[in-house]
């Protein structure tokens, strides 16, 4: 989990109310991060810090978008759908993470770092873009029909192949950090050279339980059984996703290999994915990325 939420100089976009806003809000997670770590606070404390920040970071979306559209910002409907995003699916689903775990380290943990990571890509990105100092980053919102038919695709096959449940938490993954995990890259090419890349991050926590469930005895590390046996979960799901889209007769597996949070972070900075998405199992969290 990150656990520093130091305000920089580089957060700044030019705009005081925005940048006051982005201040407090991260004011608010160092104060969350401070409460979790302390023993002797209660689920009520925390509980307490995640409503403030839920009502406050709401609040400054509406602020935010009154600007954009007060100035005339032609990218204001696909920063308002990343907003909407985090409103109406990732604030949400976070908080019901929190609820039915009663508020457990893990939950809080996804909590502070989703919304850290989100906050902090968002304002180097997309907020800075309001004020033109760089492009946004989600120039084609892939919304609508192809992503809820992706979306459910995906339910589907960890439900059939892992046999659990996904619940989406965001549409627009942005590679923050939910925990320790691990990273796959599978490489899709066809006859004409054109490459379909796939990404999942996968929590270790989930990576334990899956494991375990598959070879029915109970694991407790990651060591390199456990790394071929993601490796596998991972292709599984790709191919599955590759022939339901009807892909399979034109792109085969080039390669499979595992990625740092370093590189994967790279990947993230120096492309535009396609579909890039956040699911929480119950037993983990992972994301699922095509570029």
């Amino acid at each position: 989990m990150i656990t520093t939420a130091e305000w920089k100089k580089q957060f700044n976009i030019g705009v005081d109310s925005i940048d006051h806003a982005h201040r407090k809000l991260f004011s608010i997670v160092r104060k969350l991060i401070h409460l979790s770590e302390d023993e002797n606070n209660g689920p009520w404390a925390c509980a307490e810090g995640i409503k403030y920040f839920k009502s406050y970071a709401i609040q400054h979306f509406t602020d935010e978008e009154a600007y954009m559209q007060s100035i005339g910002y032609q990218g204001y409907e696909v920063h308002k759908h990343l907003h909407d995003d985090m409103r109406s699916k990732t604030l949400p689903a976070l908080e019901k993470d929190l609820l039915e775990s009663d508020y457990s380290q893990e939950s809080i943990h996804h909590f502070i770092g989703i919304c850290l990571g989100w906050l902090a890509a968002h304002i180097m990105i997309e907020d800075r873009a309001i004020t033109g100092k760089i492009p946004n980053r989600w120039k084609k919102d892939n919304a609508g029909k192809n992503i809820t038919a992706l979306e459910g695709a995906l339910t589907d096959f960890v439900q059939k192949i892992w046999g659990l449940p996904a619940e989406i938490v965001s549409e627009h993954y942005n590679g923050e950090n939910f925990g320790n995990s691990m990273i796959v890259r599978l490489i899709y090419r066809s006859k004409e050279k054109k490459k379909i890349q796939i990404f999942l991050v996968l929590e270790e926590s989930l990576i334990l339980h899956t494991v375990s469930s598959m070879l029915d005895m109970p694991l407790t590390k990651m060591d390199k059984l456990v790394a071929n046996a993601v490796r596998e979960l991972s292709q599984q799901i790709a191919d599955q996703i590759i022939l339901h889209f009807r892909l399979s007769l034109q792109y085969q597996l080039e390669s499979s290999h595992f990625m740092t949070p370093e590189q994967f972070q790279t990947e993230f900075s120096a492309e535009y994915f396609s579909y890039s998405l956040l699911f929480n199992t119950g037993a983990g969290y992972f994301a699922f990325c095509i570029k």
